[in-house]
C-alpha cells in the first residue's frame, strides 16, 4: 500500500511497526519522531536520544547515516514496540546541516522514502507530498487517539528551523 498524497490515510495495526527511511542523496538526512503519550507526556527519539524499546516510549533509532552528506546506501531505522500508550506519533526526517544554518534543505532533489512494516509483514510506503521548502519535514503521522484504532496519515508537512534546540519547535510544524 502506498500514501502518495498529502492527507492520504490507512489504518494500521497497534502491535510492533519498523519505520524504515531510505535515501542515497548526498544528504545529512536524520530519522526522527516526536510523540505524545495517552497521560500528555511528549518526548522525541532522535540520533541524540535513542529511546528505549523496553521501556517508555518503546521506540528506538538504529543509529545515525549518511553523516556528513555521504551518498551511497543510506538507511535509519526506528522500532516501534508499543503503540497503546500513544496519542500520537509523528515521523520526521531532517536535513541536519541545513538546520544547523537554518539554509533550505535538498528535499525537492533527494529520493529520501519512508517505509513502515506491520508485525505481519504488511508495508505502507509513505511519500513526500510538498511543494514547500524546508529543513525539515514530518512525513508522516501515526493518529492512535479514535477508538476506532491507529491511523497513518501522510502528513507532508514542511518548516525551516535555525538550529534545532526544542521540541516544540517540531511540534510548531505539525500544530500550524
Amino acid at each position: 500500500m502506498e500514501l502518495a498524497q498529502k492527507g492520504a490515510e490507512a489504518f494500521i495495526p497497534l502491535k510492533q511497526l519498523m519505520v524504515t527511511m531510505k535515501w542515497t542523496t548526498a544528504a545529512d538526512f536524520d530519522l526522527a519522531a516526536a510523540y505524545e503519550g495517552k497521560d500528555g507526556k511528549q518526548g522525541m527519539v532522535y540520533f541524540g536520544e535513542k529511546g528505549d524499546m523496553n521501556g517508555f516510549p518503546f521506540m528506538q533509532l538504529s543509529g545515525d547515516e549518511g553523516v556528513g552528506d555521504a551518498g551511497g546506501n543510506n538507511e535509519e531505522t526506528m522500532r516501534i514496540t508499543r503503540l497503546d500508550d500513544m496519542n500520537k506519533v509523528w515521523i520526521f526526517c531532517w536535513d541536519y546541516g541545513q538546520i544547523q544554518s537554518g539554509a533550505t534543505a535538498r528535499f525537492a532533489d533527494s529520493d529520501v522514502g519512508l517505509s513502515i512494516v506491520d508485525d505481519a509483514g504488511k508495508t505502507v510506503s509513505v511519500n513526500m507530498d510538498s511543494g514547500d521548502t524546508g529543513n525539515v519535514v514530518c512525513i508522516a503521522t501515526i493518529d492512535n487517539s479514535s477508538p476506532m484504532g491507529a491511523k497513518l496519515i501522510n502528513s507532508s508537512q514542511i518548516g525551516t528551523l535555525k538550529g534545532l534546540k526544542s521540541l516544540d519547535q517540531l511540534l510548531a510544524i505539525v500544530n500550524d
